[in-house]
């Protein structure tokens, strides 16, 4: 073992040292190196397949070179080794030589290497099916071999470590590899950063030779420098090139890209809004349209639930036929104008129109301008409009975006790049692709009907064609053709016919005119055709309201549909509540009239049979009395009071309570709409209060009045515009005549009965009518004034005529003079009179004031110095409680007055804390007072529960209202008069007259027995709420008994 291994180890020794000997000839010898071109696919990105192609013949395409340059013995040239680079396509070929002259040396090497490919012939191409046509270069700087991702490219980039190289040095130096396109200067640079050229040659192959070969290499740069060069490949597209090119140059790319997002959106974008249009349109994408889902639902849903058209809509509106057959008949001819339907909210326009529009199976689009009235901003605007047309898809978002986009622009050219549009436009550009749609949608359906036709046709020819050969067979001239494969080939077989007799030629005549008659019904079904086909368009709740920007879009919609009319694209309806909206439409069709369709009011009898029908469904059945039936005639026949009546009935109130909340609410509707809450909120009404209350204090008084007599009195003196706002706000309704306005009515009907609850109300008509004679005194005044001035002058024209000194002068100055005077006399006798019921008034005003003043004597004597938290709370209370009954005056009273004794109450509990007590009263009073606040404010919070629902909460202050007017009419034997303005105080009107009832004593024993029952209820019902006090935490106040009057 022993021996073995020093063996061994001798062994190794002597290979050591031959190793080294041959390491140190090695050494002595000098080396160059070569770099053959095109052996391999140059990669020009990551996504080159070529690159595996290579991979795979990389052993093959080596041992070639190798086995070529073997042969090549100039100055002892030896190969050492093959170096692939396949990201430029080359190989390098490193090899050792001898040589005292290194410069001719490597250049005679290169040359027997070209000589020798040049005499065996080219390498073998990398994809194997022929040669390449590559070439051999000296190395002359030092190779560099890396595997980023740096790939090729015609673009060099060719770094000085030292001085900059000169351009003409550098193109001798570069020329040789291949054809120059470009070379630039180096350009400035921070300091510390080497400088670089950037050459672009011609072709790819040039700049990958260029880059392996001179890469590292020392050029001289003066007489004692040298630089140092380091090529580097450049992009062709550099990193946001494109970016700066586009940011320096937006006169030229702005309109560019505006012109490609136009083409865009016309070419993709909006061929699928229209078919997204004409899909809601016809119903696509309603799961009820669909054939599966109406089987099943005729199958199962409809199988055990059944409905039947209501039988009393007919009769309801019977008044309204000829407004349906005006729409029919609209509806039969193609369209040549649009129908406008108006008539006051609530008389049944959109009922009508859907009772005219159930049985045909026409296309709809309907567009309502409420949603878009309420729109705040251009963006809802523009989603509402496309949400209601199917529009879809819409880039809403980007129009802030286009908004930047022109500012900035107008930085940086001076103007507007044009991106953004107005909101018109935009309105536009949605509408026109609505009617695109709409002709798809009306050749599709045209297309539908037409098919329809077709097969009804060929049905019919096959019954015409069946006909006839049952009677051919009948009469014994029918032949069948199929018994001619059997004739043979004789001459029935050559004739086409049997042994059946010949038919006279009858048959064909009557066929003829089968035909003729064909043809009459298909021409007048295609006139029908093209009739039934167009959609229709209806554009709901037409107004003018929402400013300026609302104004436009009404005008947009109305040049809309009167091109759709006038081009026969489909059938336009337009419904609106005020007659004035027609406006714009006869703007936007100048040359062709209206077909105007109007609506009223249903009468009295159609109005009881509508709110029969209603209860009925409802399970309840009533029979109006004469004194139920006149209150709801002071509905009349709109609509939606009635709807309102009917709810409330519902809620389980009576006929006349519901009629005269309706009322009560119409008061204060007025009150707001007509006179404002304040009066800086009457300064932007369109009308003074004056002019209100004259007409509303006519109304009152009439049914209807006269337009003219109205327009040419005080205060409008001929100017209509304050009685076309009122129209305008449905406060008041115009008749008219031959197309001019006649006269006056209320807006609704159930506004003749508001309007007399405002003049009878003594502060209301007291405050209007000071007002209303202050501003005619004012006036009369300013005339009188007026005609005192021209006196003076006709005086001094007079002095030298003796017109003064005459009374009975004829002269035209006195007869002006005596016209002065009458006037004169006429203003101020009409002065005086308005003075003289200033007076009245103001007495009236100071008798309620005195009141008021009563009132606030007695709180401040029972509750005097409470501290503002409770006042507050009180007031608090008392806004609450007619929230409660929704500010019905006859049940605000009863409810204040059960919740006035828990305050005073607390009142007086308030006051014994303010005098000090001992300590364990003071705590007993503080929790007491704790305690009722607590309930108070969960009492508020069931009053607000009131107001806003018809739950229990509202049930609840309902029985308190109609237990305390039971308790008040029950237990109080006088009767007090009414007050009434036109009487004085002490008038006899007034005095008292105490009943006194007869003395039997039957009557004496009931009326007692009465008395008790209604006690003892009152007890047993005062247990009950105080139970519900304890357990839920509330104050439902208190029934306070009061003494009977006596005289």
């Amino acid at each position: 073992m022993l021996q073995s291994a020093s063996k061994g180890i001798r062994s190794a020794a002597v290979v050591a040292r031959h190793n080294a000997r041959l390491f140190s000839d090695v050494a002595q010898a000098k080396s160059g190196c070569v770099f053959v071109d095109s052996v391999f696919p140059i990669q020009v990105g990551g996504f080159d397949l070529r690159r595996y192609i290579g991979y795979l013949r990389e052993e093959d395409l080596l041992q070639a070179v190798r086995a070529r340059f073997a042969t090549v013995t100039a100055h002892n040239f030896t190969i050492t080794s093959v170096e692939p680079h396949p990201k430029d396509g080359g190989v390098f070929v490193r090899f050792d030589y001898n040589a005292s002259d290194d410069s001719d040396a490597l250049h005679t090497i290169e040359h027997h290497l070209r000589q020798r490919l040049k005499q065996d012939g080219a390498l073998p191409s990398w994809l194997g099916l022929g040669t390449h046509a590559g070439q051999v270069w000296l190395v002359k700087g030092t190779p560099w071999t890396e595997d980023m991702n740096r790939y090729a490219s015609q673009i060099l980039k060719v770094s000085f470590e030292g001085p900059d190289v000169h351009e003409e040095s550098l193109y001798e130096l570069l020329r040789p590899y291949g054809r120059i396109g470009e070379l630039s200067e180096p350009k400035p640079v921070p300091s510390g950063t080497p400088r670089s050229a950037t050459v672009i040659f011609r072709t790819t192959r040039s700049a990958t030779i260029a880059r392996n070969v001179l890469h590292g290499l020392s050029v001289q740069s003066g007489s004692a420098t040298t630089t140092r060069l380091r090529t580097m490949y450049e992009d062709p597209i550099q990193g946001h090139a494109v970016r700066d090119w586009l940011s320096s140059h937006p006169r030229i790319v702005l309109p560019v890209l505006l012109t490609l997002l136009g083409t865009l959106t016309y070419t993709i974008f909006d061929p699928i809004r229209a078919l997204m249009i004409q899909g809601k349109v016809e119903d696509w994408f309603d799961f009820r349209e669909n054939k599966i889902y109406q089987w099943l639902r005729t199958n199962t849903y409809d199988r055990i639930y059944t409905t039947t058209p209501l039988s009393y809509e007919a009769d309801v509106w019977k008044e309204r036929q000829e407004a349906a057959e005006a729409v029919k008949t609209y509806l039969r001819d193609l369209p040549t104008t649009i129908a406008f339907i108006h008539g006051p909210q609530g008389s049944g326009k959109t009922t009508m129109l859907k009772s005219v529009l159930r049985g045909t199976e026409r296309k709809t689009l309907v567009v309502d301008c409420r949603p878009l009235l309420k729109a705040v901003s251009d963006t809802q605007l523009l989603n509402a409009l496309a949400n209601q047309t199917g529009y879809w898809p819409i880039f809403s978002f980007l129009n802030s975006v286009n908004h930047l986009i022109d500012l900035a622009s107008v930085g940086l050219i001076g103007q507007k790049a044009g991106f953004s549009s107005s909101v018109s436009d935009q309105l536009h550009d949605i509408l026109n692709v609505t009617t695109e749609a709409l002709k798809n949608v009306s050749s599709s359906h045209r297309n539908h009907i037409r098919k329809q036709m077709q097969e009804e046709e060929k049905q019919q020819s096959r019954d015409v064609e069946n006909a006839r050969r049952r009677s051919s067979i009948r009469k014994g001239t029918w032949h069948d053709g199929r018994l001619d494969c059997v004739a043979g080939n004789g001459v029935m077989s050559e004739l086409g016919i049997g042994d059946e007799l010949f038919g006279d030629g009858d048959e064909v005549e009557v066929i003829s005119e089968v035909k003729e008659d064909q043809r009459q019904k298909q021409r007048s079904a295609e006139d029908v055709e093209a009739v039934e086909s167009l959609p229709i368009v209806i554009v709901r709740n037409y107004e003018s309201k929402g400013g300026a920007s609302k104004d436009e879009l009404m005008e947009v919609l109305a040049q809309w549909g009167a091109n759709l009319a006038e081009s026969q694209i489909a059938h336009v309806i337009v419904i609106s509540d005020n007659r004035e909206n027609m406006k714009r439409l006869t703007k936007a069709l100048p040359t062709k009239p209206l077909n105007l369709v109007a609506l009223d009011d249903a009468d009295s009898k159609s109005a009881l049979a509508f709110l029969r029908q209603k209860l009925k469904d409802a399970d309840i059945d009533l029979n109006f009395s004469p004194e139920q039936t006149n209150y709801i005639e002071r509905l009349g026949g709109r609509a939606s009071d009635l709807e309102s009546l009917i709810h409330k009935m519902r809620s389980g109130q009576a006929v006349e309570e519901a009629v005269e909340d309706i009322i009560n609410r119409g008061v204060g509707e007025i009150q707001k709409n007509a006179f404002g809450d304040d009066a800086e909120d009457a300064k932007n009404l369109p009308w003074t209060r004056e002019q209100a209350w004259i007409v509303m204090k006519k109304l009152a008084s009439q049914p209807e009045i006269s337009y003219s007599e109205v327009l040419l009195d005080f205060p409008f003196k001929g100017d209509e515009t304050p009685l076309r706002n009122m129209e305008h706000a449905e406060l008041i309704a115009m008749g008219t005549h031959n197309g001019r306005p006649s006269t006056i009515k209320p807006g609704k009907p159930i506004f003749r009965y508001a309007f007399q609850r405002l003049a009878q109300d003594p502060i209301f008509q007291a405050t209007q009518d000071l007002a209303f004679n202050e501003k005619v005194i004012a006036g009369a005044e300013s005339y009188v004034k007026a005609y005192e001035d021209e006196l003076l002058k006709l005086k001094d024209i007079g002095a030298d005529t003796g017109f003064w000194t005459s009374a009975m002068g004829t002269s035209t100055v006195s007869r002006r003079a005596r016209y002065l005077l009458d006037k004169i006399r006429s203003y101020q006798t009409k002065i005086e009179n308005l003075e003289k019921t200033n007076a009245g008034l103001k007495r009236v005003l100071a008798q309620v004031v005195g009141r008021v003043k009563a009132r606030s004597r007695y709180l401040s004597l029972f509750m005097p110095n409470l501290p503002p938290t409770f006042t507050s709370l009180y007031r608090l209370a008392l806004r609450t409680t007619s929230a409660a009954v929704l500010h019905t005056s006859y049940a605000v009273k009863p409810l204040r007055r059960i919740w006035r004794t828990p305050f005073e109450n607390a009142a007086r509990v308030i006051h014994k804390l303010e005098k000090n007590p001992s300590p364990e009263i003071k705590a007993d009073l503080q929790l007491w007072l704790s305690t009722w606040e607590r309930r108070v404010e969960s009492t508020l919070a069931l009053l607000y529960n009131s107001s806003q629902s018809r739950g229990l909460s509202h049930d609840v202050t309902r029985n308190l209202v109609s237990i305390m007017r039971f308790y008040i009419s029950d237990t109080s034997t006088t009767r007090l008069p009414s007050w009434k303005p036109d009487l004085d105080v002490n008038a006899p009107e007034y005095k008292i007259q105490v009943p006194k009832p007869a003395p039997t004593k039957r009557k004496e024993f009931e009326q007692l027995s009465h008395q008790l029952a209604v006690r003892s209820a009152f007890v047993a019902m005062n247990k009950v709420v105080r139970m519900a006090e304890g357990r839920d935490g509330l104050v439902l106040g208190t029934v306070k008994l009061q003494r009977n009057f006596k005289a």
